[in-house]
């Protein structure tokens, strides 16, 4: 048996490597996605620890010409050119009597909230507000002869012990995101071909009359998308090295560093998950009657994991998703990429039900050739 489906699986990478168009579609993924992250980390990164300058209405500014100093030193002044946001500080006429005073003098934001593009300058406004605050507040105390330490009932240190590789939170949970996609998109066109496509050539039907059973051909289409999957995650874990390695973590005092180990144990743990998506790519063009039907079927199913993955990305429900196959995957990736202890029982666990699924998705698969209403698609 092992020897027909070593065969089938050669004749299987054989037609593949003919279609270069489709296998290349899919490894373009594997190619393109760490480059173009990175360029948008980069720009992202940029703007995080330099934010731009930003301009805005400011009323009655002579009222509060020590305010608005201080603003200019935030970055934060008046404008008049195009690119003013629709945001309006209105200094009050009695500011600067009540300054004098050491009354609570008034000033007025006027923004609309709801609007995402200016929420992030509002709260930067209102931050830098926030702090002029206390330090005004703090020199009336001095002033005074107070300590401005005495409003501090309980002061709070927080030694951080987090390592430069485990601060990148969100842009690990991106960058392993895109080396589990990897794992699907690399040969989805190829499952498509070899399962949808080969049944509209009726090639599907000519390869059944041979003396072959129809789990040695699955098993065969499996493994050769299987193979190319693991392609382009090794392709992605490549390119990911030599791209991470240019973008400016240093700014906000992280990094990402994709080591050899690290892409060998990505290269294990995906193994899994390649068979179990070829299994399940499978299994779903099958039950599609033509190449574009199984295109959608195709492109709807792959919502699950990239949604599995987004949960663990996004760290919604960690405690529950880490144990569910392909989400526990990738919260293991992100473990051993900040230098934390490896998830073993987590990991054993989603890779056996991987394995799993991928039996069951096969055996399915396999039942499903058996029917002339599938091999013919009736």
């Amino acid at each position: 048996m092992m020897n027909l489906i070593r065969i089938l699986y050669k004749k299987e990478m054989l037609d593949a490597s003919r279609d270069k168009r489709s296998v290349m579609a899919g490894l373009y993924y594997a190619i393109g996605a760490p480059i173009v992250m990175c360029l948008l980390f980069t720009v992202l990164l940029k703007q995080l620890s330099s934010p731009e300058a930003l301009e805005i209405t400011i009323e009655n500014a002579n009222g509060a010409p020590n305010l608005v100093r201080y603003l200019e030193g935030q970055d934060i002044s008046h404008g008049e050119s195009s690119g003013v946001k629709a945001i309006t500080l209105v200094i009050s006429e009695q500011y600067p009597v009540h300054m004098s005073e050491g009354k609570s003098a008034e000033v007025i934001i006027i923004a609309d909230k709801s609007d995402n593009k200016l929420i992030k300058s509002v709260r930067r406004l209102e931050a830098a507000l926030a702090r002029y605050n206390s330090e005004v507040a703090g020199l009336r105390l001095i002033s005074r002869g107070i300590d401005p330490s005495i409003m501090r009932a309980v002061s709070v240190q927080t030694q951080d012990q987090a390592t430069p590789d485990s601060k990148g939170g969100m842009f690990l949970g991106i960058a392993t995101l895109s080396i589990i996609i990897a794992l699907f998109y690399s040969a989805m066109n190829l499952a498509i071909d070899t399962s949808a496509g080969e049944r509209e050539r009726n090639s599907l039907a000519l390869l059944l009359s041979h003396p072959l059973s129809s789990t040695q051909i699955v098993l065969a289409k499996v493994a050769a998308i299987a193979s190319y999957s693991m392609i382009g995650l090794v392709l992605v874990l490549v390119v990911s090295k030599f791209a991470y390695g240019m973008v400016p973590w240093e700014q906000l005092g992280f990094s990402i560093n994709i080591d050899i180990m690290f892409i060998l144990f990505c290269t294990l743990i995906g193994l899994p998950i390649a068979l179990m998506s070829a299994s399940l790519l499978v299994f779903v063009s099958f039950m599609a009657k033509s190449f574009k039907e199984a295109q959608s079927y195709v492109a709807f199913v792959l919502f699950v994991p990239i949604g599995l993955s987004m949960m663990t990305t996004y760290d919604i429900g960690t405690d529950y998703v880490q144990w569910i196959p392909i989400a526990a995957q990738q919260y293991a990736m992100i473990e051993v990429i900040k230098g934390n202890e490896l998830p073993l029982l987590q990991v054993l666990l989603s890779s056996f039900s991987t394995l799993g699924l991928f039996a069951i998705f096969a055996a399915l698969s396999s039942r499903m050739l058996k029917s002339e209403k599938v091999v013919f698609g009736l």
